[in-house]
C-alpha cells in the first residue's frame, strides 16, 4: 500500500473507534494507549486466524509438532516418556523446552508454546492452569551419611542451585526449628544444570534439597541417599495453556498423556 493509503485506513479506524491511535511527529509516530491496545488485540486475532487455518487444514492427533515446556525436575521424568510416544507415532514431533516458571508463563502468553507444566500457580488472566499432580521435595546426601539432624546439615554444608532457596525454605522450615534461611549453611558448591546438581552431593561435598523426579533421574542412585523427614512437603504441578489459543487435537492428546502419566 502507498503511504497515503495507509494514512486513510488509519483515519477510518480512528473515526470508527472514535479514538486517536497515533501521535504524529513529523514523519515519525508513536502509538497512543488506544493504538497500543488495538495493535495487541490485532496480533491476537491474526494468531488465532493462523491457528484456526492450521487446525482446519491438518488436525490429526498423531501428526505435527507440539511445543511443550516444564521446569527441569518434572522434565527429566516426562521427556523420555514423550519420546517413547513419538516412537509409536513417527509423524508426531515433540518440541520440549526446559525452563523456569516465569519464562514458561511468558512463552505461553506469547503463544510460542502449546502447553506447559509449571510449579507455581499463575495469576495471569491469559492463562488457564489445572493442578494435575504433586512432586515431593526431598533432602539428599551422599550414601555415606546414614541419618541427618540439624548439626549434621551444618557440618555437611549445602550444594546450591537456582531453586535452592525456595525448595529449602519449603522443606527445612517444616522439619527443623532452627532453620531460618539457606545462608545458615556453608555453600559447598553450585550448579544450574538439573542433571549435575547431585554430582557434588554424591561425592560427599554437601547436602541439597530437590524435587523427587530430579533425584530419581540421577544416574548414580547407589551414591546418594534420600532422607525421610517427619513432615513431607510437595510442590503442585499445574498443566497450563493460553486461554485464547485454539488447541489442536495433537495438543489435546499430549495434554491427556501428560496428565495420565503424572497422576
Amino acid at each position: 500500500m502507498t503511504q497515503s493509503g495507509v494514512s486513510q485506513h488509519i483515519k477510518k479506524l480512528e473515526n470508527q473507534l472514535d479514538s486517536q491511535l497515533l501521535i504524529r511527529e513529523g514523519k515519525s509516530f508513536s502509538l497512543t494507549a488506544a493504538g497500543f491496545q488495538l495493535h495487541q488485540k490485532g496480533l491476537e486475532l491474526l494468531r488465532a486466524s493462523d491457528e484456526l487455518e492450521a487446525l482446519i487444514k491438518q488436525d490429526k492427533a498423531y501428526v505435527g509438532r507440539v511445543k511443550i515446556a516444564s521446569p527441569g525436575s518434572v522434565g527429566l521424568k516426562l521427556y523420555s516418556h514423550l519420546l517413547n510416544l513419538q516412537q509409536h507415532h513417527p509423524e508426531l514431533v515433540i518440541d520440549f523446552r526446559f525452563a523456569p516458571n516465569k519464562a514458561i508463563q511468558q512463552e505461553l502468553v506469547d503463544r510460542t508454546l502449546d502447553v506447559a507444566l509449571i510449579t507455581e500457580l499463575t495469576n495471569n488472566s491469559s492463562l488457564l492452569s489445572e493442578k494435575i499432580a504433586e512432586e515431593p521435595l526431598v533432602l539428599v546426601t551422599s550414601n555415606e551419611v546414614r541419618s541427618v539432624n540439624w548439626q549434621t546439615l551444618i557440618e555437611l554444608g549445602f550444594i546450591s542451585h537456582p531453586d535452592a532457596e525456595h525448595h529449602s525454605r519449603q522443606l527445612l522450615s517444616m522439619n527443623f526449628t532452627a532453620f531460618e534461611h539457606v545462608e545458615q549453611f556453608r555453600c559447598k558448591g553450585f550448579s544450574n544444570q538439573i542433571s549435575l546438581i547431585l554430582d557434588p552431593v554424591s561425592r560427599g561435598f554437601g547436602f541439597t534439597v530437590l524435587p523427587l523426579f530430579a533425584v530419581k533421574a540421577y544416574s548414580h542412585q547407589n551414591a546418594i541417599k534420600i532422607h525421610p523427614l517427619k513432615t513431607s512437603v510437595s510442590e503442585n504441578l499445574y498443566l497450563c495453556v493460553n486461554r485464547h489459543s485454539i488447541l489442536s487435537n495433537r495438543t489435546q492428546f499430549i495434554k491427556s498423556v501428560v496428565t495420565d502419566y503424572l497422576q
